[in-house]
Parts: C-alpha cells; sequence; structure tokens
C-alpha cells in the first residue's frame, strides 16, 4: 500500500432552521438583501446543548458506517475547527470518547475555513508514510457562537455543521497531491478575536482575493493531480458566499463539473462547508464513485488548500 483514499464521507447539521426571513427579525436586513449579495437562503443553527465535539461527533459516525467500519477501527482523529471553546482536551479527543474509539492520536487543526482540506492532506500523509492505516478526518464548527448577532454584515452568512471522511491506505492513492499557502500579512482579513471572540471581516478585500488570485491555485492543484479542470466531475469549493462560488468555479475551468451550491441552505459552516457540501453531493448521487472531485478550501489566514480525491 503505498496511497491513500477516501472510504466513505457522512455529514451532519442541527435540526434548527434560521431563515432569513428570520434574521428580518433581528437586524435592518431582508430576504432580498441577503440573496442578492450572498445568495444564502437558510442555515442551520446549534442550540446550547449542542457542542462542536457534538456535531463533529455525529458526522464522523455517518462517515463510519458508510464504510462498514466500527471507532475500532480508526488509529488517527483529525478535527479541523476554529470554534472550541476549550484548550484541552481538543475535539478530536472528545470526538473519540463520544465515539467510543480504545486509543487513537487525536490531533485538532486551526485553519478556519481551509481547516478541512488541511486536515485530508495531513492524513493522507500520514496514511502514505504508514503513521496511520485509517484516519477520521471531520470538519465541524459552531459559527453561531463567535457571531455578532446584531451585525447584518456578518450574522447573515453563518451556520453551523460539520461533516467527515474516512481515509484508509489504498494500493492506487485516491488523494491527489496537496497545494496549500496561505497570505500571511492578510491574516487580517478574515478574524475571530477577542473576548468573547467574535467573527469578523473585511468583505471586500476577501472578494477580490478570491475571485483573482485563488483561480490559477486551484488550477495548479489539477495538474498536480495530472487532470485539466475539464475533466473534474465535481467542484467543492469553502462553501463562504454564492457570489465568490460560482465566479471562481468559472475561472478554474471545470466545465464539465457538477458546482457545490450548499452555502444557499447551509451558510457558510468554515472547516465543516467543504466535507457537508461533497458528503451531500455523493448522498444525492451528484458525482459517482471514483469520479475527481477538486475540494479547494480557502479563507481565515487567507490561508488555502486544494486536492483532486476521487469519490468513495
Amino acid at each position: 500500500m503505498n496511497g491513500s483514499r477516501i472510504a466513505a464521507v457522512g455529514h451532519y447539521q442541527p435540526a434548527k432552521v434560521l431563515t432569513n426571513e428570520d434574521l428580518a427579525g433581528l437586524v435592518d436586513t431582508s430576504d432580498e438583501w441577503i440573496r442578492s449579495r450572498v445568495g444564502i437562503r437558510t442555515r442551520h443553527i446549534a442550540g446550547p446543548d449542542e457542542p462542536v465535539d457534538e456535531l463533529a461527533a455525529h458526522a464522523g459516525a455517518k462517515a463510519l458506517a458508510a464504510a462498514g467500519l466500527t471507532p475500532a477501527d480508526i488509529d488517527l482523529v483529525l478535527v479541523a475547527t476554529s470554534t472550541a471553546v476549550d484548550r484541552s482536551p481538543n475535539m478530536a479527543a472528545r470526538v473519540a470518547a463520544r465515539l467510543g474509539m480504545p486509543n487513537p492520536a487525536t490531533m485538532d487543526l486551526n485553519v478556519v475555513c481551509a481547516g478541512f482540506t488541511h486536515a485530508l492532506a495531513t492524513a493522507d500523509h500520514a496514511v502514505r508514510a504508514g503513521g496511520s492505516s485509517r484516519a477520521l478526518v471531520i470538519g465541524a464548527d459552531k459559527m453561531s457562537e463567535v457571531t455578532d448577532w446584531s451585525d447584518r454584515t456578518t450574522c447573515v452568512l453563518v451556520g453551523d455543521g460539520a461533516g467527515a471522511a474516512v481515509v484508509e491506505a489504498a494500493e492506487e492513492s485516491g488523494i491527489g497531491p496537496v497545494l496549500w499557502g496561505s497570505v500571511p500579512e492578510m491574516g487580517h482579513a478574515v478574524r475571530i478575536e477577542g473576548t468573547p471572540p467574535r467573527f469578523a471581516q473585511e468583505g471586500q478585500s476577501v472578494y477580490r482575493w478570491a475571485t483573482t488570485q485563488l483561480p490559477p491555485i486551484a488550477r495548479r492543484a489539477c495538474e498536480r493531480a495530472g487532470l485539466e479542470p475539464a475533466d473534474l466531475a465535481g467542484v467543492v469549493l469553502h462553501q463562504a458566499n454564492l457570489r465568490i462560488i460560482e465566479p471562481l468555479a468559472e475561472k478554474i475551468g471545470a466545465v464539465n463539473a457538477v458546482v457545490a451550491r450548499d452555502v444557499t441552505e447551509s451558510g457558510n459552516t468554515s472547516a465543516a462547508s467543504i466535507p457537508l457540501a461533497f458528503s451531500k453531493l455523493v448522498e444525492q448521487g451528484a458525482v459517482s464513485t471514483g469520479d475527481p472531485v477538486l475540494l479547494f478550501g480557502f479563507g481565515g489566514n487567507l490561508s488555502y488548500a486544494g486536492q483532486v480525491v476521487r469519490c468513495p
């Protein structure tokens, strides 16, 4: 075994749905204002008794079930999140405890909206290097807990949820080489800072960066996988804003691909957005087993990470 692959995926969202009409009762906004600017119709919001690790564990359990595995089959748990409240135990350890895993390695990664694709690359590297045989990779965030619900520029964007993937050793790699990086001097453009922590961003700066600087990077991720963008069956970008997703997908040149637009019903779920949207495409049959799909995360720290994967 000198490669790795995604064996299965799963996702979870809280039951509570917050509509644009609901938000219009909280701040000076409207359904038309929100849809025209960010394309979001609804988002799922976790309650005070639904912590991040619970969302993550639900998604992880679904991925394990889809793979036909038990928690004892996993020896590495990676959780990408930027909304953990406590420093220790970390989210990965809490998820492992919830799922009843006997003795996995447990690590959190905080790369905000690009967290899942960073974590997936880390799992791929660990499996191919022999440090892990099967890894559970989860992106989970409770953005509602770090949002100022009186700020209409940010509260209309966010949602809560989790998505997961099981990564295992394979004879041929089903996870392409990662292309990752950041623009550290622009880290201030997306922030979760303060006490209590609050989400803030410089929307226009992020929009310009995402739509002008990221397309050639995404195309290079395809090149590393030995594919042209036109070969892709699916494109799953960070679900930040429909007005970013659509022009970015067009500039990548994936003319034959299904483009995930889960942001319309889920909002921006940060590290959860890519695995959540990818899992839904798989569940809906929009992409098939073996299809090449570009996963491309970007956002906080002005970080990015992308790889082409084969659908489970």
